[in-house]
């Protein structure tokens, strides 16, 4: 796959007009519609790392009110969605005691779902993780969690200590846990390879999507993980950024794609089950047309295109600058520890998927006097390093004039 960097929008716009339209649905099919309902038990499973573990291809994110909305619950245990991701944190709590809700009511449903939950400190503590998953047991009235991560981690160094090894171990012999990990948002790449070192991370939760799944040194720390056993989930699939990249060329890929019966995100998610080495597929459903326009994608087995695929590089490459890559490790060279890309992943929540609370939670947890101390030279630099191209400044006094 070529990737064309440089390339700008007209050039993509160009492009895409000749890249040719290889179609993705069989002959006499209708385009996916987000209201209908997919055909129920055919939903494509992949094996979860050394643990041997069948999952299906697409799991449901429940960052979301899952108390109120019980109906995805069900409808997702229905389709073969029995992959389930949440977190301590996530709606303060109200994820997991929804979930925990399900599981009361329809006690058979426990052994037919793959339950993930996150513990999430600063500090990442054993401590806070003993806690956190007594804490989550309770909530979700299960005596076990299928996969445990340590939540959010920037560096390996994060968890590769001796202590957090040990925890694992504990809980995995205590029959709490059957796997554990971790999840990542920044620098994925570099906590990927890491991980492959060592034997005791069984799974791990980093985003990936089209804009960064051809690059090589994520090809690289892909094969490292699968080699190693490690079972890896998608996440953060769309490849949103904190500039809403629609315009023109977004335009144009829509009706690429659109004509030949996908919309965009399906399009999206399916350029991420091409790669078959990813055991899953992570994204926030909650609602029933999300979830039935994503399950049904899901469950086609049509595959995209070379030039489909290169259309999806091209669009990347066209819009980088609007796509921040999690390569905080760069850009800290210069601005140390402050979180930059902590202020871009708040962005993305308000810009691309137009969750404005979510990103006003998010940017009110960071250190707003320590972002407004960076002087322009600072930033300058940053800006010079950033392979993105990423327009730092500007971004950082947006998101404080729209999130503070």
């Amino acid at each position: 796959m070529s990737t064309l960097k440089g390339s700008s929008r007209r050039d993509f716009l160009k492009t895409l007009g000749v890249a040719g339209a290889g179609s993705l649905l069989l002959p006499g099919a209708q385009p996916a519609s987000a209201a209908e309902t997919p055909t129920a038990g055919s939903m494509p499973q992949r094996v979860f790392g050394r643990s041997g573990i069948k999952v299906p291809i697409l799991s449901l994110g429940t960052m979301w009110d899952t108390p109120t909305n019980q109906i995805v619950l069900k409808q997702a245990l229905n389709l073969g969605v029995t992959y389930w991701d949440t977190a301590e944190s996530y709606e303060g709590g109200r994820s997991e005691e929804g979930i925990g809700q399900f599981f009361q009511k329809y006690p058979e449903a426990r052994a037919k779902v793959f339950l993930v939950t996150k513990s999430y400190d600063p500090q990442h503590s054993v401590e806070a993780m003993d806690q956190h998953l007594a804490q989550s047991l309770a909530r979700m009235k299960t005596s076990y969690i299928d996969m445990y991560y340590v939540h959010s981690v920037n560096g390996i160094k994060e968890v590769d200590r001796p202590e957090i090894r040990a925890w694992g171990e504990r809980a995995k012999a205590s029959g709490k846990i059957k796997l554990f990990g971790f999840s990542t948002h920044r620098n994925m790449e570099d906590c990927l390879l890491a991980a492959a070192k060592l034997p005791w991370i069984d799974g791990i939760l980093h985003s990936y999507n089209f804009r960064i799944m051809h690059t090589q040194k994520m090809k690289d720390a892909v094969a490292a993980c699968v080699d190693a056993g490690i079972g890896l989930t998608a996440m953060k699939t769309m490849g949103g950024g904190p500039v809403k990249a629609e315009g023109e060329a977004g335009q144009a890929l829509a009706e690429r794609f659109l004509a030949q019966g996908y919309s965009p995100e399906q399009v999206k998610l399916k350029a991420v089950w091409s790669e078959a080495r990813i055991a899953s597929l992570c994204s926030q459903m909650p609602n029933l047309a999300q979830l039935n326009a994503n399950a049904a994608a899901a469950m086609d087995r049509t595959k995209l295109t070379q030039a489909d695929l290169e259309a999806l590089v091209q669009y990347a490459a066209a819009t980088a600058c609007d796509y921040c890559a999690g390569c905080t490790g760069i850009c800290e060279q210069v601005l140390g520890s402050l979180p930059v890309g902590e202020v871009m992943r708040a962005l993305m929540y308000a810009r691309s998927y137009g969750d404005l609370q979510r990103a006003r939670e998010l940017y009110a947890q960071l250190p707003a006097s320590a972002l407004r101390a960076l002087d322009g030279g600072q930033l300058a630099r940053a800006e010079a390093l950033c392979p993105q191209g990423l327009a730092i400044a500007s971004l950082l006094g947006e998101a404080e004039r729209a999130l503070a």
